[in-house]
């Protein structure tokens, strides 16, 4: 495992125990520039957003058109014809079929705007999760070790699906609100100002409630999306880790966090939703007062001759339309909110500084001329070479050799806390190179510095005489392949995991390659052989066959420069002496570089460093180091064990 940066990782957490990862902001800071990108994502779909503006007003203007009808059905047609033996009743059916034309309308123009929201609503986040992805790929490592795979995860799931319920339901909902009280409003006015005055008073009394109740409702929300994510980031850490829960006998004590955590998040949801679901039966029980307010005070004005039967009666039904869509508002506002702060979250992931890659040397194939030049070529010749473009346009070709010299390296994690100290060291090409010496000494440090995977505070790290910082770092690490302890298979055939190591690797590569690292013969008993499915990282293989997988993933790639980190820890020994003479061909020409806690499998090394805390204490091969009989013969006699 990476030294240092598992200490550093955990020191970067937050408190508050297993899964406390997930850190949510109580509100979404900047609303506006947040509402300005994700429309943006939504500028593709402007038609079809043209036509759900139009659908929702033409919805709206339905139910205030339809509502507005009711008084000249009653002044015009029901009241005149009470009494009349034979009334004309053809105006009244005229203004009936105009009715049901007017509400066909809303009916159909709703059914549209929420038909074409699904759509419109998966294309965005759609397009949302692929810059997710396209950006987590480009992020240097430093940002996985400092944030949790559940806090990661949770901006693809809990923070992901907030803004759906936005885009697709809250605000043409809430646009849909606003349209039908601007217009409810403007008919109130229309029919009887002093009525329209009781409404404002009644509208003061439920805005009130409304932010008394629903601030409550909104922060329990936003802790309650907090302690989501703490919560999943703690089963997905137990998962990952049951086989160690089980082995060491933790099953209560893990329960017992877990019922923690679970026991915050109910505590949370039971009180966001206790406020939330108060304040629809408050704000309905208001609606209902002020109903019979307005049609006690209607019906004394009616009496009175202010206005007539018809009047009361629009104006009672706006009332009862007044009142809903403001509270519709109020539960809308919540959820936009938290799904907005969930946009920030996600588009701070998008933010994030990318890995730099200033580099202008790239790797490609070349084959030798008649004179001894080297000349690019596109086949795959077996031979490599570093390509310079200088400025003026001038190339130059430099062979790859695995040559690689580490010169008075510094590097930290964390600028403050060193973990290499004036590092320096050489790898001529061909040579295997051993890194041996207690946990945490900097061994993985090393050859993750050689990837690029991390940037040196000082210092130089040349390959073939080139400062890698020169080299882009894609072509950098596709020369090279790494074994590391921790395998990791994905979910696909064995053949496909192989061939992951060089995707354009034919099966025969792949099969050889799997001859090599001495994995043929197992693969083949295995039920499907080559085409057998592994899920669950290889859950179905031992530890054991899965490194044995890995070592044929890296010798397919066929690299010139190869770092083995324990790649022979979870084999037997017997497996282990043939898998190194099998490796014996492959590494013949390529540069080595091996990380073993096993000693026996360094003795045939060029050179062997012994490293202790971040420094080369000791170097030299296997018969040099145990004539100084140093710290590295008393690790390999046994007076000094290795953590």
């Amino acid at each position: 495992m990476t030294e240092q940066k598992g200490q550093q990782q955990e020191n970067s957490r937050p408190a508050g125990g297993p899964g406390a990862h997930t850190r949510v902001r109580e509100k979404p800071h900047n609303v506006g520039a947040t509402l300005r990108r994700i429309l943006h994502y939504a500028a593709g779909y402007r038609l079809r957003l043209v036509i759900v503006m139009l659908c929702i007003m033409i919805s709206a203007f339905a139910g205030v058109a339809g509502t507005y009808l009711i008084k000249p059905f009653i002044d015009d047609y029901i009241v005149p014809l009470i009494g009349q033996q034979n009334p004309d009743l053809s105006g009244f059916v005229s203004l009936i079929i105009k009715l049901c034309c007017i509400y066909a309308a809303g009916v159909v123009a709703a059914y549209t705007y929420n038909r074409l929201m699904i759509p419109i609503s998966s294309g965005i986040l759609r397009q949302v999760r692929t810059d997710m992805y396209d950006h987590m790929m480009r992020l240097p490592l430093k940002y996985f070790d400092t944030h949790s795979h559940g806090e990661i995860m949770s901006r693809y799931s809990n923070d992901t699906d907030t803004l759906r319920e936005m885009l697709s339901q809250g605000l043409p909902q809430m646009f849909s609100a606003f349209l039908t009280v601007t217009g409810v409003f403007v008919m109130m006015l229309v029919l009887s100002p002093l009525l329209t005055l009781l409404v404002l008073l009644m509208l003061a009394v439920m805005l009130t409630v409304i932010r008394k109740v629903g601030s409550r409702s909104g922060a329990y929300f936003i802790r309650q999306q907090a302690e989501m994510g703490r919560l999943n980031g703690y089963i997905e850490e137990m998962i990952n880790g049951v086989k160690v829960i089980k082995v060491f006998c933790h099953e209560d004590v893990c329960k017992k966090d877990f019922d923690a955590l679970n026991d915050r998040l109910a505590s949370a949801a039971c009180n966001a939703h206790t406020f939330a679901n108060i304040l629809m039966p408050i704000m309905g029980n208001l609606s209902y007062l002020h109903y019979a307010l307005t049609a006690a005070i209607g019906g004394i004005l009616a009496l009175n001759g202010h206005f007539g039967l018809g009047t009361i009666g629009s104006f009672l039904q706006y009332t009862r339309s007044f009142s809903q869509p403001i509270t519709q508002m109020a539960q809308q506002v919540n959820s936009i909110l938290t799904a907005l702060a969930g946009a920030e979250r996600i588009f701070r992931l998008i933010d994030e500084p990318l890995e730099q890659d200033p580099g202008t040397v790239s790797l490609v194939n070349v084959q030798r001329a008649a004179d001894g030049s080297l000349q690019e070529c596109t086949a795959r010749s077996g031979l490599w070479a570093w390509k310079d473009q200088a400025a003026d346009g001038s190339v130059t070709y430099t062979e790859l050799k695995g040559d690689v010299r580490f010169q008075d390296v510094v590097f930290g994690y964390e600028p403050e806390k060193i973990v290499l100290d004036h590092i320096s060291l050489y790898a001529k090409p061909g040579q295997k190179i051993a890194f041996v010496g207690a946990t945490g000494a900097g061994k993985t440090t090393i050859t993750n510095l050689i990837n690029r995977f991390y940037e040196i505070q000082s210092g130089t790290i040349t390959y073939d005489g080139i400062d890698i910082r020169r080299i882009e770092k894609y072509h950098l690490r596709r020369s090279l392949a790494m074994v590391l302890q921790d395998t990791h298979l994905f979910t696909g055939t064995v053949m496909e995991n192989i061939r992951y190591g060089r995707l354009d690797a034919t099966d025969e590569d792949c099969i050889a390659a799997a001859k090599c690292a001495n994995a043929d013969y197992f693969i083949r008993h295995l039920p499907q052989g080559y085409q057998t499915v592994l899920t669950g990282d290889g859950a179905n293989l031992s530890q054991g066959q899965r490194q044995l997988l890995a070592i044929a993933r890296a010798a397919v790639a066929d690299p010139p420069v190869l770092i083995l980190d324990e790649a022979t820890s979870s084999i037997d020994t017997h497996t282990e002496a043939l898998i190194e003479r099998g490796m014996d061909q492959l590494m013949q020409g390529r540069t080595v570089f091996v990380i073993a806690h096993r000693l026996s499998t360094v003795r045939n090394a060029n050179a062997i460093m012994v490293l202790e805390h971040g420094r080369i204490i000791e170097r030299g091969d296997h018969d040099d180091l145990i004539a100084q009989k140093g710290k590295y013969y008393q690790l390999y006699t046994g007076m000094f064990e290795l953590d």
